[in-house]
């Protein structure tokens, strides 16, 4: 099972979606994880093949069977059908692409224990980067990576929408403001892929071919899953970001 989690708009949507056009050998046997998503689909986006989007209360319901793990996930309502991906998982390989709190689920229930996974954290900053920064005394670092990932949703967003309305801009700042707790989730995964061209950037989708931190990211991922050496990944100790 893969498991590729990270900030919203950190650039896991079009890594994903690169494997699939330049490496389909890679992925063309593999089936993405469906949650059940409360929030409204984004553009492109299908019931039941990105999520199962359902409302607030639909979701809620399912939290007193043992067959459904409920979560609160940057204000929207998500579960996971844990038999539905066992079932799945009999079939073939699965790859879960989200939030590190839907990461956290699949990397510790019980129920999936004997299951073979590959856990990778994509991060908008690399640890070198982190190191830095936590070294001057004027840099506040959850207000920072908040910042950054703000600017990634803004564009995102407005490439989406064009205006943004009040409730943009209030969801936009829940997922930035989270940011920093994800990131302190990140030693919990094998490898952790830096990439500085998030959702938000061209460099995934402008040209042929990705360039710059999102090319270096889709060589990264595509040798992981290939089981072979990748340049560029890292791994990160707990007391990196306290």
């Amino acid at each position: 099972m893969g498991i590729l989690a990270g900030p919203s708009c950190v650039g896991k949507s079009p890594l994903w979606k690169s494997i699939q056009r330049f490496h389909p050998e890679l992925s063309q046997d593999t089936r993405p994880l469906v949650l059940y998503n409360s929030r409204e689909p984004r553009p492109g986006e299908l019931d039941g093949v990105d999520y199962h989007f359902r409302s607030t209360d639909q979701i809620l319901d399912l939290d007193g069977d043992d067959n459904f793990v409920v979560m609160n996930v940057r204000g929207d309502t998500q579960a996971i059908d844990i038999p539905q991906l066992g079932r799945d998982l009999s079939q073939g390989d699965v790859i879960f692409e989200g939030n590190p709190f839907v990461a956290e689920v699949l990397l510790s229930h019980p129920a999936l224990e004997a299951i073979d996974r590959l856990s990778v954290f994509m991060s908008p900053l690399a640890r070198k980067e982190i190191l830095f920064l936590q070294s001057r005394p004027a840099v506040c670092m959850p207000d920072l990576v908040t910042d950054v990932m703000r600017r990634k949703l803004l564009r995102r967003t407005r490439r989406h929408k064009g205006e943004l309305s009040l409730p943009d801009l209030e969801n936009i700042e829940t997922r930035a403001s989270s940011a920093y707790t994800e990131l302190r989730k990140a030693h919990r995964f094998q490898y952790v892929i830096p990439n500085h061209d998030g959702e938000d950037s061209e460099n995934w989708d402008a040209f042929y071919y990705p360039l710059g931190d999102a090319r270096l990211a889709l060589a990264a991922f595509a040798a992981l899953l290939a089981g072979d050496a990748a340049e560029g990944v890292e791994t990160w100790e707990e007391s990196l970001l306290p």
